[in-house]
């Protein structure tokens, strides 16, 4: 029971520290909390943000992928794609930010860098999907529906592009990249 509680403690110092941005205590309690449990993908998430903290990119890397090996999860899969997308290796990233939204579909660094990546390999169409099941989860995010609708002109699809702009100044009238993009259609 020691050993559980003993991982949870150093776990927490870990994360306390990282937040204060004390990165070689984060990463001594982060360490100690692998080290006691080998278990958990959460020691090694944190090491992984020590290790892009401090421009280490391919050890980042290597410890996002132990955390997924322990349990994937769409921090693990998000926390890859986003030092692949750094390191240029955008079809390994699009396949890791697809795959942490398909176990979190709300997971927003995984839905923008998605995005982000359809947009450099021209897979606009593989972006869709993802975005209408995140806005299934959350009808009301503007900026969501917006970025659906801009992929849509992109595609051709602009009656089906306006309805996406007309829902997100429902949900917020004020929303003006929707309106601009809105009047430039009705052009």
């Amino acid at each position: 029971m020691t050993s559980h509680l003993d991982y949870e403690i150093n776990k927490e110092l870990g994360e306390c520290y990282l937040f204060m941005g004390e990165l070689d205590k984060a990463e001594q309690y982060y360490e100690k909390a692998a080290n006691s449990n080998g278990t958990h993908p959460d020691p090694y998430l944190g090491l992984a943000t020590v290790a892009v903290q401090r421009g280490d990119l391919d050890n980042a890397l290597s410890l996002y992928r132990r955390a997924s090996e322990i349990e994937a999860s769409d921090k693990s899969l998000a926390g890859m794609a986003l030092v692949e997308m750094e390191t240029g290796a955008t079809d390994s990233a699009f396949a890791h930010f697809s795959q942490a939204l398909e176990h979190n579909p709300e997971n927003l660094v995984a839905l923008y860098g998605l995005v982000q990546a359809g947009h450099g390999l021209d897979r606009l169409d593989a972006i869709i999907a993802p975005l209408e099941n995140f806005l299934e989860l959350n009808p009301d995010k503007a900026e969501i529906r917006f970025t659906l609708a801009g992929i849509l002109v992109k595609l051709g699809q602009v009656g089906h592009a306006r309805e996406q702009l007309e829902r997100a100044l429902e949900s917020d009238p004020t929303y003006d990249p929707a309106k601009e993009l809105l009047m430039e259609l009705a052009q």
